[in-house]
């Protein structure tokens, strides 16, 4: 007990009366759960360990552990032209050390774009929508971005079909048609809610899948056959750096470029075709425009710790166990839940969380308490998003770390419910 005047609660066995003795018991549960409710600081001493790194945002990622500049650009291709050997050499190496850890199949291109994750799925969409129908899904923000280009920028309302899910669901899937292109994103960063597999995509189909992978790709099992244009970016799961976005073009998907072109004015940062072939150097390593020299040296450095890890595998296995981490605090935790919805679709990476209890103004005294003791930085919901926590979960948060947040989110509750 927080207050000792209440021990005297306790001793009820020296009253003779047993009527007395029912109606003390009765009033000490009644004043002992408004004591506890109110006074909750009692309850919850602060951790005496913290994180070794409070950084679990959700992008740009944490670095991988063990990370210095000076030894991940020792090797740099700074000052140098991209167009050099020395700089073609560096980007060709990014591309088929992405291709090897991935495990692309034979016929997939990869190739570093502009703009990032963004700049990559806006250059797919410009380039191969509008041959067929499209079936649209979306149940976040930034899946919410694509469907809005989709109908205001390239006016393909007639023949678009938009499926739509609130914060912590997910669209109906199987509404996908075979016949149709199909957008959508694998998992949404902003909502944690992420698709539980492909099997709602026809083996058979004739339309393009376009997926935004950005905060899946080396965290998840990619089933590639699946997927005809893939994107990411270099900040999420490998905690590289932004500004650059990564395309893969399945068979399919070149097939599309080399056949359609569409009705539209194509950017030169969006052009994949030159005569109405793929351009290939785009794929090779000659970039549409000049890159960060600093930005492919760090991402060569990502890909290096990510084979050492154990390659995708390694990477997914440490992601998963961050996610069992959270499941369990939350399982024991009566005041925190997942944003989505269904087991299945809990996101591995960008894991949202409900918190219940506290309101607008509580949620950022408890954020800005775990930023204050240096514990966790940057994990408050995107601002689109429900109220509540976004914790980044994947493989360069060590498990270890996540461990030690879990403590920690429980007096921050505290603190900020009782202040």
């Amino acid at each position: 007990l927080c207050d000792k005047k209440y021990y005297n609660y306790l001793n009820v066995k020296m009253l003779a009366s047993k009527q007395m003795r029912t109606l003390l018991r009765v009033q000490l549960r009644q004043r002992s759960t408004s004591y506890a409710l109110s006074s909750s600081r009692c309850f919850s001493a602060m951790p005496e360990v913290a994180p070794a790194d409070p950084r679990f945002g959700s992008g740009p990622c944490k670095k991988r552990p063990g990370y210095s500049i000076g030894e991940a650009l020792k090797d740099s291709a700074l000052g140098r032209s991209h167009r050099s050997k020395l700089g073609k050499d560096k980007l060709k190496l990014a591309i088929e050390e992405s291709k090897r850890i991935l495990k692309l199949p034979e016929g997939y291109e990869l190739g570093i774009v502009p703009g990032s994750d963004t700049g990559a799925f806006e250059m797919a969409m410009w380039s191969v929508l509008g041959a067929k129908p499209i079936d649209a899904f979306h149940w976040e923000s930034f899946g919410k971005g694509w469907v809005s280009d989709i109908l205001a920028q390239l006016k393909l309302q007639d023949s678009a079909t938009i499926h739509e899910a609130g914060y912590g669901e997910i669209p109906d899937l199987t509404k996908a048609r075979k016949d149709a292109d199909i957008v959508f994103t694998w998992n949404g960063t902003t909502s944690g809610v992420r698709v539980p597999n492909a099997d709602w995509i026809a083996d058979d189909r004739t339309g393009l899948t376009l997926c935004d992978a950005t905060s899946a790709v080396f965290a998840m099992d990619m089933p590639w056959e699946k997927l005809d244009i893939t994107t990411y970016s270099w900040q999420k799961v490998l905690g590289g750096e932004g500004a650059h976005g990564i395309l893969i073009l399945s068979p399919r998907a070149i097939e599309r470029l080399e056949s359609y072109s569409p009705s539209w004015p194509m950017p030169k940062v969006f052009r994949l075709t030159k005569g109405g072939k793929l351009i290939k150097g785009i794929f090779q390593g000659a970039t549409i425009n000049t890159p960060s020299m600093i930005a492919v040296e760090d991402y060569l450095d990502a890909l290096k710790w990510a084979d050492q890890m154990g390659g995708v595998e390694g990477l997914i296995k440490t992601s998963e166990a961050n996610l069992n981490i959270v499941r369990q605090w939350v399982e024991e935790t009566p005041w925190a839940s997942f944003l989505a919805k269904e087991p299945a679709t809990i996101s591995p990476t960008s894991i949202c969380l409900s918190i219940d209890g506290l309101e607008g103004d509580q949620l950022k005294t408890m954020t800005k308490l775990l930023e204050e003791q240096n514990v966790a930085v940057d994990i408050g919901s995107y601002r689109d998003a429900p109220a509540g926590l976004r914790i980044w979960g994947g493989a360069t948060v060590e498990n270890s770390d996540m461990k030690k947040l879990m403590p920690w989110l429980t007096w921050a509750y505290n603190e900020a419910k009782s202040a």
